[in-house]
């Protein structure tokens, strides 16, 4: 018996011999912070029980062989409990290593989202994007261009955790590198899609609505990805009209041709894109419908952009019990002036 062994054996002796002759609070104190110490050396549950019979066999001599024979089958029991302990501890401890990994990657993904203020006085921007897990499949992008005028965009990587993630992240360099050359909807979605056609798996797919805004003509126009409708409000008739454009999802072809739309802006219109996480959420158990939504935001019609947003979230994030079933972007653009 080594130094260690020897050291542990007589404390337990001390222990147990102190438990069985006063069996007070004092020696069941003592067995607990010997339990550390079994920690600290790293001992299995079998050597425990080994311990304990030891020590036990010393202080009694005279034990029963059924007594003796019932620790073989406890020793038994002990080492198949080991084993599966210690496979626990390993995967709690690579979960909580993925888990750390997972929190930086979702740091660094919230850290490719804009995050600026952009464009003129002349327009209110918000937007708010909340991910159901660690990692979002979302993506909103928006920037002004040396006229003031702002490009906005919401896309959808169909798929989930850290492979849509990752193709997130694409889009968001592609899009800086496209939106250099040109910000008009068409040909960014042109040009996007064979990017997106090259580099992903040919099971995810990325629908993508992405819109630009003259400011000096006061002039919107939109192609679509295959992406959710958003919206258009009317200050003059305060009417939601649909805002939607025929166009492939991005990735199934390297050759597709978008369908560009074009709207006049006025002031206190407003432009509302989406992603189908916020027309997935349910309502008394049911999924909101279009109209549902388009009355929340009209009751909001008179706040800022961000604050029409968030209040929007809020809302839906209690009607579902503080439970996202699926990444939640909704942005605005409205004009002031």
């Amino acid at each position: 018996m080594n130094d260690t062994k020897y050291s542990l054996y007589q404390m337990y002796k001390e222990m147990l011999t102190s438990y069985l002759k006063n069996k007070n609070e004092q020696a069941l104190y003592h067995a607990q912070q010997f339990s550390k110490e079994m920690m600290e050396k790293d001992m299995s549950p079998e050597e425990t029980v080994s311990l304990h019979l030891s020590v036990f066999q010393e202080l009694a001599s005279d034990l029963p062989e059924d007594v003796v024979d019932s620790f073989d089958l406890l020793l038994e029991v002990m080492v198949g409990y080991g084993l599966a302990y210690r496979e626990h501890q390993s995967l709690r401890d690579r979960q909580r290593e993925l888990d750390s990994e997972l929190n930086v990657a979702a740091r660094m993904q919230q850290s490719l989202l804009p995050d600026k203020k952009v464009g003129p006085e002349s327009i209110d921007l918000g937007v708010i994007s909340v991910p159901a897990g660690k990692m979002s499949g979302d993506y909103y992008h928006y920037m002004s261009d040396d006229q003031d005028n702002v490009a906005i965009a919401v896309a959808d990587v169909i798929g989930k955790g850290v492979p849509a993630a990752m193709s997130m992240s694409m889009i968001k360099y592609a899009m800086d590198t496209l939106t250099e050359q040109s910000l008009r909807p068409r040909s960014i979605l042109e040009n996007l899609n064979r990017v997106v056609e090259r580099n992903i798996e040919s099971d995810m797919f990325i629908t993508m609505m992405y819109g630009f805004y003259d400011t000096n003509i006061h002039r919107f126009s939109m192609a679509s990805a295959g992406h959710e409708p958003g919206f258009l409000y009317r200050a003059d008739s305060d009417e939601f009209e649909d805002l939607e454009a025929k166009g492939l999802v991005l990735g199934v072809s390297p050759k597709v041709n978008y369908e560009e739309i074009i709207h006049e802006i006025q002031v206190d219109d407003f432009i509302v894109l989406l992603s189908d996480g916020v027309t997935e959420c349910r309502i008394d158990g049911e999924f909101i419908q279009r109209q549902q939504l388009v009355e929340m935001i009209r009751e909001k019609k008179n706040m800022e952009a961000q604050a029409i947003v968030d209040s929007i979230y809020h809302e839906l994030e209690r009607a579902q019990g503080f439970q996202l079933r699926d990444d939640f972007t909704l942005l605005i653009l409205k004009r002031k002036v």
